[in-house]
């Protein structure tokens, strides 16, 4: 019976793309009067957009002409005509629907359409790539296009420390010095996010993000809102990768001294016998829970190390107020020489600690236990104790593009 209703009426996704269908018509039916326009007729039509939304009308209003138009540009800068299923992409992505499309069938020229639509309420559009190449790419294929309509793009490529020098701007008249960059135009990374669309990687807008909220004068931000986002391989980015923190650090202040010096008091520690752990007083210095690889002292444990640091006096404990501030560095030493194993948990190489992954085993070189937990390794292996790091801004992909109006 259910395939029977289905025959008849059709699923939801044969419904949605045949009632698209009807609208594709209408945009086809255009096709004969844009290509009598001159060029600069065309360029007039984006100026007529955005006058019609100025006086009250909506960009599902002039979806129909802006899409006849891209069309239009796209045949007479790069020679390339949308498809029908294209243009169904194309309305599928302005409605901030998913629309999955295989390799080859022209993802980056369907995007120019809801991207050139929505860009027309002048509070910019961005598309989001996985990588600098292909986001540069990009802009470098489909400039053509949007310049034709009198629109501006721009790019924004990772550029390390300095993220002004790696912004640029299409401009086919730029005489670029090196090809991998023709036709792009350096500028400030504020006038990339000025420009009507602009292209870029997750992690640039992310991190432009971030750096923005620790500027010190609202001048220097470089975004503005996030209006409108096509996100390309959507579900790498927000499912594979929808947790992975952004963070912005730097160096806190020098290592403690207190490092090496509750790494030589844990050494001289006894652990407690397997058969007294469950005894009120277990006859060792401290106790590892299996299970959850916990160490505590015992008060056996405390004494020892209250005794092995003259701050502390006649009558106090570690535990007090005044001297509560070894406490961390006390914890990770234990956590350090008890828990995590040379050759299982790290490596150690040319004076570095290097943490092994548990799961794959591989060696993730730049990665650092948090917390203290890693100076804290690196004083239990007698190598250089390197400086912490303090975390100044952080966010995740999924935190961040729920910040747009509108996502696709």
């Amino acid at each position: 019976m259910q395939g029977l209703f289905k025959k008849v009426v059709g699923d939801s996704d044969q419904r949605e793309i045949a009632r698209l269908q009807e609208v594709v018509e209408r945009i086809n039916a255009l096709e004969s009067a844009f290509e009598a326009l001159d060029d600069a007729q065309l360029r007039a039509k984006t100026d007529e957009f955005r006058q019609r939304l100025a006086h009250g009308e909506t960009l599902d209003g002039i979806l129909v002409e802006a899409f006849a138009a891209v069309r239009e540009a796209a045949k007479r800068t790069i020679g390339l005509r949308h498809y029908d299923v294209q243009l169904i992409g194309g309305i599928v992505l302005h409605q901030g629907k998913i629309a999955e499309m295989k390799t080859g069938e022209g993802k980056t020229l369907v995007a120019t359409l809801p991207l050139y639509l929505n860009a027309l309420e002048g509070k910019g559009a961005h598309l989001v790539t996985p990588n600098d190449y292909l986001s540069k790419v990009g802009v470098q294929w489909m400039g053509p296009i949007y310049h034709a309509l009198g629109l501006s793009v721009g790019v924004i490529q990772s550029a390390a420390a300095d993220p002004n020098r790696g912004s640029f701007l299409f401009d086919p008249d730029y005489p670029s010095a090196d090809d991998r960059f023709l036709n792009l135009r350096p500028v400030s990374r504020r006038e990339a996010y000025l420009a009507d669309i602009t292209y870029g990687t997750n992690n640039e807008f992310g991190f432009d993000y971030l750096r923005d909220n620790m500027v010190h004068d609202l001048s220097q931000c470089v975004q503005r809102e996030l209006h409108y986002a096509i996100i390309d391989e959507v579900d790498n980015i927000l499912i594979d990768e929808a947790r992975t923190p952004l963070i912005i650090s730097g160096p806190a202040e020098e290592s403690s001294e207190l490092y090496r010096r509750f790494a030589d008091i844990v050494r001289r520690l006894r652990p407690s016998s397997p058969e007294s752990v469950e005894r009120e007083e277990p006859d060792g210095d401290y106790v590892l829970e299996e299970r959850t690889q916990i160490v505590t002292l015992t008060e056996q444990g405390v004494e020892r190390v209250e005794q092995m640091l003259p701050e502390i006096g006649p009558g106090e404990s570690i535990y007090d107020p005044k001297h509560a501030h070894m406490l961390p560095y006390l914890d990770n030493a234990l956590r350090a020489y008890v828990v995590y194993k040379r050759d299982k948990d790290y490596i150690v190489k040319d004076g570095e600690v290097i943490i092994v992954d548990e799961f794959t085993g591989r060696l993730m070189y730049g990665r650092r236990f948090s917390e203290g937990l890693h100076q804290a390794i690196e004083a239990k292996e007698g190598v250089a104790v390197r400086r912490e790091s303090l975390t100044y801004a952080t966010i995740t992909f999924q935190n961040y593009f729920r910040m747009y109006e509108k996502l696709a």
